[in-house]
């Protein structure tokens, strides 16, 4: 009974997390959903692209699940090229995609009891066998982290955060530039102190 409950818990926490990510691209230009937003190039919609790789992956080849998708090997990613979308790659295609991969995962997770038993060659030994209560525990943390680093390049864009649009509310941005400025001030104030 615990073992539905864990597979439940964290499935739903998974699904939460992917609609996240996607809502981050909601509204956004063309322009702003590729760009790089920081120093090494993270940009909103190569994390969807990324993300849904690392999910095609982990519940796909590391439990002999094969993705229907073409996937370019797990090794050709040392380029950075699963973190950005080229010009020929459309947005759509891009969350097609994920939305495809997540379809495939869905299935692997629901097919699967927590400890099937998965092999993930990219892992050095002797974790590289493992089983899908501890794939789903990563794809988890890794859809957790790259949400919130969408979170907070969206925040950067426009002001928009949240994890869903029924959550979100309409900043003050008075409000908000008084804030950030306590927040500011309290920084200098303790960077001046001599210790």
């Amino acid at each position: 009974m615990i073992d539905e409950f864990a597979k439940d818990n964290l499935h739903g926490r998974l699904r939460r997390d992917r609609e996240a990510l996607l809502w981050k691209l909601d509204g956004l230009s063309e322009y702003d959903a590729r760009r790089p937003l920081t120093v090494t190039g993270t940009n909103l919609l190569g994390l969807v692209k990324h993300v849904a790789s690392v999910e095609a992956r982990y519940f796909g080849e590391v439990f002999d699940r094969p993705s229907p998708e073409r996937l370019p090997r797990w090794q050709d990613h040392s380029n950075g090229s699963d973190l950005w979308a080229t010009e020929d790659e459309t947005r759509d295609q891009i969350i097609g995609f994920y939305r495809r991969t997540w379809e495939h995962s869905d299935a692997t997770i629901n097919d699967l009891p927590l400890d099937a038993p998965g092999h993930v060659p990219w892992w050095p030994e002797p974790h590289a066998d493992t089983n899908l209560f501890a794939i789903l525990v990563h794809v988890l943390g890794e859809s957790n982290r790259h949400a919130g680093h969408a979170d907070i390049l969206r925040e950067g864009l426009d002001g928009r955060t949240g994890m869903r649009a029924e959550h979100e509310k309409q900043s003050d941005e008075e409000a908000r530039a008084a804030y950030c400025a306590k927040i500011e001030q309290a920084a200098r104030s303790a960077a001046s102190i001599k210790v």
